[in-house]
């Protein structure tokens, strides 16, 4: 098991884009943020593998997402896939997570009641001790393992509202995943032209951002006309069968 760390981080692939020329400027943009953030408690763990095993965590006083958990560590990003499922990776992983978060509340995920894609499986966040605390809209949940009785952590207001009153599409998001940064600026600027709708793009740079963001998953939320449509990153086919569904 490797921790990246702003000394090593140069030689080290970030796994999920490792192999995907598109995410060179946001593997940059990740990488940048492992290195400011480390000194904070931000980890970033992988098998030693040419694969797309890793979990990421952070303070949740650090993260970019809008909840509210004092004290709490917040898992952000935990894939094991292809090959090295089934191998006992995964509980690895989140034993590393629950030993370096002993020490605080505990741990908060955001999920949702099955599992989805760039979020960590529900049914494996139960294994663990996890349970749903709150919801937001459309179907994002809060999971908690909590190491003490202190307040539970909770969705943003503005999380809980949903409420983006632009026209066209509206795009939140950060640079913690490094596929969000080509897929904004490049196909969503197609799909937008396609379609014939302006595009309204909402970078999340800080926790207050994040805050203030109408949606529970600011990683990467699209909206039309206002409503919800995806947390999932979008092709123009993808956005095509999802608009025409709604």
């Amino acid at each position: 098991m490797i921790t990246l760390t702003p000394e090593n981080i140069e030689q080290e692939h970030i796994c999920c884009a490792m192999a995907d020329k598109k995410s060179f400027d946001g593997v940059a943009a990740k990488k940048e943020i492992l290195c400011n953030q480390y000194s904070e408690g931000y980890r970033f763990k992988k098998l030693n593998v040419k694969g797309k095993v890793l979990i990421e965590y952070a303070p949740a006083e650090i993260t970019l997402s809008p909840v509210i958990a004092p004290d709490f560590m917040q898992i952000q990003c935990f894939w094991v896939s292809g090959k090295y499922k089934g191998q006992g990776w995964g509980r690895k992983l989140m034993e590393q997570c629950i030993e370096d978060s002993k020490e605080k509340a505990g741990i908060v995920a955001v999920s949702s009641a099955k599992k989805r894609p760039f979020m960590s499986d529900p049914k494996f966040l139960k294994k663990f001790g996890f349970e749903v605390v709150d919801e937001a809209q459309p179907y994002f949940q809060l999971w908690v393992k909590k190491n003490k009785d202190l307040e539970v952590p909770k969705f943003s207001d503005a999380a809980k509202a949903m409420q983006c009153n632009e026209k066209g599409i509206s795009v939140y998001f950060t640079s913690q995943c490094p596929f969000t940064d080509y897929y904004v600026k490049n196909e969503m600027v197609e799909i937008s032209k396609k379609w014939d709708m302006p595009l309204n793009v909402h970078q999340i740079k800080t926790v207050d951002n994040a805050m203030k963001a109408p949606t529970a998953f600011p990683l990467y939320s699209v909206f039309v006309d206002g409503k919800f449509l995806t947390h999932e990153i979008l092709t123009e086919k993808r956005f095509a069968k999802l608009y025409k569904a709604k």
